[in-house]
């Protein structure tokens, strides 16, 4: 059955309501999981602490990535959707029914919790029933979709998925068709008959609250954004407003097909290299520049020529590098910034500075992806961790290397999975 290897889950938790429609397309808003609109907004935590909070998901995601190596396929999730990260609001079944998914890139299967199920999760919003849906079909084994699907077996001819995830949680079910449906703020859906879904009966899970299970986005046989296909062209594009914008009522959208097309003269594009586990988007990033300083990204753990050799992934705030090209990056910030380093206020990030004017000119770090030079501003570089005190927002690792959510703000990013590239347009989010 060819489940989730992984959980990518965007860090920085968003609610998805339909925006507007296009002829072949369509955007859906985003709010961060920090804003006073999210539904798990801490308005007894400052914006320091929401930072301080995020970097630790980082390193928490990385930790659970050493069981697997670049290469590896495992039907092991090494990633915990601990505290929803991303919410999905979405329908399924007919008469619709509304539920909250964990929305996430690194997966893909769209499953929930479906009555009856035993163990269930604790979840306060109510489970679906797919025995009052019309529209609710099970999966037939001999079927070509259920032979597609890894680690898939057979309960009485109905096929069944399993995901098990790097904390031994895990959802088993039936592999189902059933109509899934995004509700416009007009009041009119728009239906997709016949989406592959999950229905989960035996679960455990370490999130809990609204949300009733996974929504897959990444680029297996069965997430959401395969099955979309020609529907939206295979593309999709995301702007991630910076963190200055979190308490305030602004939002950014996630826009597919016609409405995620990146365009102009000041686009870079890379390719995206297919490799396992198949549901990332491996990137080859070939070396790094600080001011005038340029060093090759390799090294010890990955090799100078190695393609696909970092992710791009919106779920993880910091940056992680490999440590021999982490050092590099930051000897090189070192010899520019002339500031009182201090120590670091949490055990994530290693590089910090004390901070007494906001006009500090901090150099540009440029990553040198293959075909596409994008220079990283110091809002994509460096993260106010207190009063006074910014940090490196780059953290070194011995395991998989991601492109973090922080290097992606004031972007516009595209995914084009067809043609099989990414591509950054910078941009101020805020007036996208």
């Amino acid at each position: 059955m060819n489940t989730p290897s992984f959980l990518t889950l965007f860090s920085i938790c968003l609610v998805f309501s339909f925006s507007h429609a296009l002829n072949n397309g369509f955007s859906v808003e985003l709010i961060h999981r920090d804003s006073p609109k999210s539904p798990l907004y801490k308005p007894t935590q400052n914006k320091y602490e929401h930072i301080i909070n995020a970097a630790r998901r980082s390193i928490n995601r990385a930790n659970h990535l050493n069981k697997v190596s670049l290469t590896a396929s495992t039907p092991e999730s090494t990633v915990i959707p601990d505290g929803g990260e991303y919410l999905m609001t979405y329908s399924v079944g007919t008469p619709p029914f509304k539920l909250y998914g964990v929305a996430d890139t690194g997966s893909d299967i769209v499953w929930l919790q479906c009555e009856p199920c035993d163990p269930c999760f604790n979840q306060t919003s109510p489970k679906f029933n797919p025995s009052k849906s019309s529209s609710y079909k099970n999966i037939s084994c001999s079927s070509d979709l259920c032979q597609s699907v890894r680690d898939s077996s057979c309960n009485s001819d109905n096929c069944q998925y399993t995901i098990k995830y790097g904390d031994g949680s895990h959802s088993e079910g039936a592999l189902s068709l059933e109509t899934l449906a995004l509700e416009s703020t007009t009041g009119r859906p728009i239906s997709f008959p016949k989406t592959v879904i999950g229905c989960g009966t035996d679960n455990t899970m370490s999130f809990e609250g609204q949300s009733s299970g996974i929504v897959g986005l990444g680029g297996g046989p069965v997430s959401l954004i395969t099955q979309l296909g020609s529907s939206i062209g295979g593309k999709f594009s995301y702007c991630l407003l910076p963190s200055s914008f979190r308490e305030s009522n602004t939002t950014t959208k996630l826009n597919f097909g016609d409405a995620a097309v990146v365009s102009g003269d000041d686009v870079l594009s890379t390719p995206i290299v297919k490799k396992n586990p198949a549901v990332f988007y491996y990137l080859t990033l070939e070396s790094m520049t600080v001011g005038n300083k340029r060093f090759k990204y390799g090294g010890s753990f990955l090799g100078d020529s190695e393609e696909g050799n970092i992710i791009i992934d919106s779920g993880t705030t910091l940056t992680l590098l490999p440590s021999d090209v982490y050092s590099n990056l930051e000897s090189a910030v070192s010899e520019v910034v002339k500031l009182n380093r201090v120590d670091s206020p949490i055990q994530q990030l290693n590089l910090c500075y004390s901070l007494t004017s906001d006009n500090y000119d901090f150099p540009i770090i440029t990553a040198h992806f293959k075909g596409a030079d994008v220079k990283l501003l110091p809002i994509n570089s460096f993260v106010a961790v207190a009063d006074g005190v910014v940090c490196l927002a780059f953290t070194p690792t011995q395991r998989l290397p991601i492109f973090g959510n922080i290097a992606q703000q004031n972007f516009l990013i595209g995914y084009d999975i067809l043609q099989k590239t990414v591509s950054f347009k910078p941009i101020d989010c805020s007036k996208v």
